[in-house]
């Protein structure tokens, strides 16, 4: 299997256990220096716009987004490529209090030969996201 089909298998694994809030499982697809910007840039999530890198910061991430909410993480389409995957996503977060977030963001996956995600690159608009939290 080559590295493009390593990806686009564990960015399908990446949502499904987002979805299942299993964080230990999600963790596991990740080399331990691997990197992620979710968004790419600088945001209040990532205020360097270096991205959460290595497994301890890549936990934080999911403990401080990810398990704040119950996430649907529908992948819409995927385009295996090289060492990488993108995926068109729709992702929809419904956090304390019933709140709905819903967003459309591409998620590039790049793997290495052992099939461990080496980078998570998620492009979406924060701005837009939190004026839907206003």
């Amino acid at each position: 299997m080559g590295n493009a089909q390593l990806a686009l298998a564990a960015s399908r694994l990446s949502g499904q256990f987002v979805e299942q809030g299993n964080k230990s499982a999600w963790l596991d697809l990740f080399a331990d220096d691997a990197c992620v910007q979710d968004p790419v840039g600088k945001s209040p999530l990532d205020p360097t716009g270096n991205g959460h890198i290595g497994k301890t910061a890549i936990g934080n991430f999911w403990d401080m987004i990810i398990a704040a909410g119950d996430i649907q993480f529908t992948i819409v389409s995927s385009h295996p490529a090289g060492d990488e995957c993108a995926n068109v996503v729709n992702m929809v977060n419904t956090l304390p209090g019933d709140i709905k977030m819903e967003l459309d963001m591409v998620v590039v996956y790049t793997a290495n030969a052992e099939g461990k995600i080496i980078s998570l690159k998620a492009y979406w608009d924060f701005d837009a996201v939190q004026q839907q939290l206003s």
